[in-house]
């Protein structure tokens, strides 16, 4: 069989086929046909000549070797005419099988793998997992990411808070506003702003000392400033309160004594009740602290007065020379006004201009400079206006 010629479209290699299929078919004739009469041949006979079908003969006849074949067969005998005919039309099934074979299979190649036949089934062709490469599969690449860096991850920052000195702890930190801010965002949840015994512990209605009755173990009385109770501060605060007082003195704004400082549990018990047996319970908690909830109690707080020969009161403090000094400048001396206007609604408590808080110049400096008003709104911390 000679191969098809890659060149030819499928179409005109089944009709190539035909054509040599249809001439082999024929057979090899060594003498001149010999002449017939159309007279003896019969109408039936030419019939039978021309083919077995009528589509077989059209089938035939459209190919060049299959008309050259019926142009010699006319001059021979009936009965051979009859036998080529016969073969011929077996060739033309060969050749229209073949067609449509070859048909077929360039449809099916015009489709892509796996795609079905029109009226065939279906099929999913699955496809199983690559091969692994002789190295092995790669292996994945991880960038170590550091994880945020927090006060309490710094081992000088935390030799410093077990230290107990306050003010290396916040240096440690970066300063007050670092530390303010690693605070308030609770990134730094090793400082603990219920401690006692910091300077930064936070106290109001909603935080009492723990414990209830604590006692600061380093109280003193400050240094060269009158006082109109015998009442101390912690060892710090004292002594930041007579910087404050001799500073207000240099400036020309006038004497400032104090009041009343440190005050204990069963003291402050005392005081509170006086209040209540004046104005009742109600008024009593706007102006005065129950007992373990009370500033006075850490020995940080301080209320001043106004002095000038005899001092005066504590609403006296407000509309003062010393008053409003201490606003502008408290603050370079750790102190702060805890209790300010308008903020009862945070603090719990009304405006106290006499009340001030030592929580450190470092911190002093980041609330004065942040524009805070309470330690609550300072630290992050919910506003605490009743028990």
């Amino acid at each position: 069989m000679i191969p098809p010629d890659p060149e030819l479209s499928p179409r005109r290699a089944a009709r190539a086929e035909a054509e040599r299929l249809a001439t082999a078919a024929l057979p090899v004739q060594s003498a001149a046909p010999a002449e017939v009469s159309p007279a003896e041949v019969s109408p039936d006979e030419v019939a039978a000549a021309d083919g077995p079908t009528r589509r077989e003969r059209r089938a035939v006849t459209t190919t060049p070797s299959g008309i050259r074949a019926l142009v010699a067969a006319r001059g021979l005998p009936l009965a051979v005419r009859r036998r080529r005919a016969s073969v011929l039309a077996a060739a033309v099934v060969v050749a229209v099988a073949g067609v449509v074979a070859i048909g077929a299979a360039a449809t099916a190649g015009g489709r892509d793998e796996g795609e079905a036949a029109p009226g065939e089934a279906t099929t999913t062709v699955v496809q199983g997992p690559p091969a692994v490469p002789a190295g092995g599969l790669p292996v994945p690449q991880l960038a170590a990411v550091a994880a945020t860096a927090t006060p309490c991850d710094d081992p000088a920052f935390t030799a410093a808070l077990a230290s107990g000195d306050d003010t290396a702890v916040i240096a440690a930190a970066g300063g007050g506003s670092a530390f303010r801010a690693a605070v308030a965002s609770g990134i730094a949840p090793c400082v603990s702003l219920s401690d006692p015994n910091r300077e930064w512990v936070v106290v109001n209605k909603q935080r009492p000392l723990d414990p209830v009755d604590y006692r600061a173990g380093d109280l003193v009385m400050p240094a060269n400033v009158r006082a109109l109770e015998d009442s101390a501060l912690r060892a710090r605060a004292a002594g930041a309160l007579t910087e404050m007082v001799r500073a207000a003195s240099d400036a020309g704004a006038g004497e400032i004594g104090y009041l009343s400082a440190f005050r204990s549990y069963s003291t402050q018990q005392s005081t509170y009740a006086g209040r209540v047996s004046v104005g009742g319970v109600e008024e009593a908690d706007r102006e005065s602290a129950r007992a373990g909830f009370s500033e006075h109690q850490t020995g940080l707080a301080v209320d001043i007065v106004p002095c000038d020969g005899s001092c005066a009161t504590l609403d006296d403090v407000a509309g003062s020379p010393q008053g409003a000094w201490v606003r502008d400048h408290a603050w370079e001396f750790g102190f702060i006004t805890r209790y300010a206007e308008g903020r009862e609604s945070v603090s719990g408590y009304e405006p106290e201009a006499w009340h001030l808080r030592y929580i450190g110049p470092e911190l002093a400096r980041a609330y004065h400079e942040g524009g805070y008003t309470t330690l609550e709104e300072f630290f992050g911390l919910p506003a605490a206006p009743t028990y």
